[in-house]
């Protein structure tokens, strides 16, 4: 793999296991052997650790989580925790999995992985590549306003909202969410998941938006999956436009995000 990885799993399952599960949440088009279709590469890299714990590594977007299902599906049948990450925010996101239950752990992806013996590839890039930018998730939330929005979010965290928390606007499309000081952290999820009565329009995209997907959520499930480039074998049903438009610059418009919420100041 030449790039760093956007999302993973790490597993103590026996590396054959882990592959095969794998292939069969990530590639559903596949035999049973798993065989690629038409040649296709594989769209994850399995890494061997030294130890207990090995990795399935991602580095399309498009692909972007199927590591939760992994790895709550592989937590169902270890003793030991199960730990995903994504790399759709800012900071990353590592759940730790626990018989299908998961907990947000404040750990480095790659301190992590490399305590499990099992570090991610990639490490020796400086951290001004491109290829390590966080991508960022921006999301239009249509029929909720921002005090409602808010009320939410601290019920979810328990506690209220820290200041620069959440970048939060109120605009006449709807609500703005992004994240502040802590990245989105599954914010417009637990919004879409609460709030069933809202579309969910969550945007995820690299600075210059070369890399653009935006997922419509109700009631917390994903209903379309808009990829640029387009692919057809995601696990999410996809859709070739977003409000009518087709390229990242006027589905912002559409959607009133600004281009420069992404840019990772």
């Amino acid at each position: 793999m030449s790039r760093w990885p956007l999302w993973g799993v790490l597993a103590p399952v026996d590396p054959t296991r882990l592959e095969r599960r794998a292939r069969a949440i990530v590639m559903q088009d596949w035999d049973e052997e798993g065989e690629e279709e038409d040649g296709e590469e594989l769209p994850f890299e399995f890494i061997a650790g030294s130890g207990r714990y090995h990795a399935i590594v991602g580095m399309d977007l498009r692909d972007m989580g199927v590591e939760m299902p992994l790895a709550e599906a592989l937590s169902l049948e270890c003793e030991e925790p199960v730990y995903s990450f994504d790399r759709a925010n800012d900071p990353w996101i590592i759940l730790s999995w626990r018989k299908g239950a998961s907990d947000v752990e404040e750990v480095d992806p790659e301190a992590l992985a490399e305590s499990l013996g099992c570090p991610l590839p990639g490490r020796e890039q400086s951290s001004d590549s491109p290829e390590r930018k966080p991508l960022r998730t921006v999301a239009l939330i249509e029929g909720v306003r921002a005090e409602e929005a808010r009320r939410v979010l601290e019920e979810d965290a328990g506690e209220p909202l820290a200041p620069g928390r959440y970048l939060i606007e109120d605009t006449s499309r709807g609500l703005l969410l992004a994240g502040g000081t802590g990245g989105m952290n599954f914010a417009h999820i637990v919004l879409s998941e609460r709030l069933p009565h809202a579309t969910v329009y969550g945007v995820t995209a690299s600075p210059s938006l070369d890399a653009f997907f935006v997922s419509v959520l109700r009631g917390g499930e994903c209903i379309g999956l808009f990829a640029q480039p387009p692919r057809e074998d995601s696990f999410m049903p996809a859709v070739s436009d977003i409000k009518g438009e087709r390229s990242p610059q006027r589905i912002l418009a559409a959607l009133g995000i600004p281009p420069q919420w992404f840019l990772n100041e």
